[in-house]
């Protein structure tokens, strides 16, 4: 198979992937589920120095596996300084992964508890030349991971739902300008962090994980529009997107830090 024909359903789903990826079995796959009584209090782990410019916003688009807000990454305007990571990082892109039902959804667990979605921001190191060349080195990408939990209407996420209606089907992209992705994060930025991978395919062991502890709050309804998206191009039979995610991996022996105790 070719490498673009992975996705979430029963013939090309996670438990497919290794088959043209084998790093999916390796040493730092992601996600995990988090065990906070096993995580361990680190000090020196700095707070999340976060500084994010809506100027920098540019579009939103429906890949088929998920949606995408992407960044203009020319300058340090958004970024990523401190916490575990040590240099600058970028802001490319933001993207969800989430549940056909509320009950389930998020990559990351905590204790086998599962969110019915999870928020990721992902960022890459500007030692390296590119988003594209960082993707492949062991510090090349930070993702700071933040879980949606079902309680009152985020307004700051309905800006985000707001455009669904142009990106409804696989391929379609929309100019998104000025959207904030700082409204997208929880008060307390108190996070666990762990050396992991991307969780999509090519699935490359360069994520410096940091997975905030505090969900913020999305509605039964705003997941519903969620799950309107599709999978599915236009003409194609449609196929609603949902279960995009990929469950828990083998820690296999790798540390996990808290920035709190």
């Amino acid at each position: 198979a070719m490498s673009h024909a992975w996705g979430y359903a029963a013939n090309n789903g996670p438990d497919k992937w290794c088959d043209n990826f084998p790093i999916a079995n390796g040493p730092r796959q992601s996600p995990i589920d988090i065990l906070p009584g096993a995580a361990s209090y680190d000090s020196g782990l700095k707070p999340l120095n976060l500084k994010y410019d809506p100027a920098t916003c540019l579009d939103i688009l429906n890949n088929g596996h998920s949606f995408q807000v992407s960044f203009s990454d020319d300058n340090d305007s958004s970024s990523l300084k401190d916490g575990p990571i040590s240099g600058t990082y970028r802001l490319k892109q933001f993207h969800f992964h989430w549940g056909a039902s509320d009950d389930k959804g998020s990559e990351h667990t905590v204790a086998g508890t599962k969110y019915p979605a999870e928020l990721h921001l992902v960022h890459w190191n500007t030692k390296y030349a590119s988003f594209g060349e960082a993707a492949s080195q062991p510090d090349g990408l930070a993702v700071v991971g933040v879980f949606l939990k079902i309680g009152d209407t985020n307004a700051n996420l309905q800006k985000v739902l707001d455009m669904f209606g142009a990106i409804k089907c696989k391929g379609k992209q929309t100019t998104f300008p000025n959207f904030d992705p700082a409204t997208l994060l929880p008060g307390c930025l108190d996070y666990w962090t762990y050396d992991g991978s991307l969780t999509t395919p090519p699935l490359l062991e360069s994520v410096t994980w940091i997975v905030c502890k505090e969900p913020i709050s999305v509605s039964s309804e705003q997941m519903g529009k969620f799950r309107s998206l599709l999978f599915s191009a236009e003409g194609e039979s449609e196929c609603c997107m949902m279960d995009n995610y990929r469950p828990p991996q083998p820690l296999k022996g790798r540390a996990v830090r808290a920035s709190f105790q």
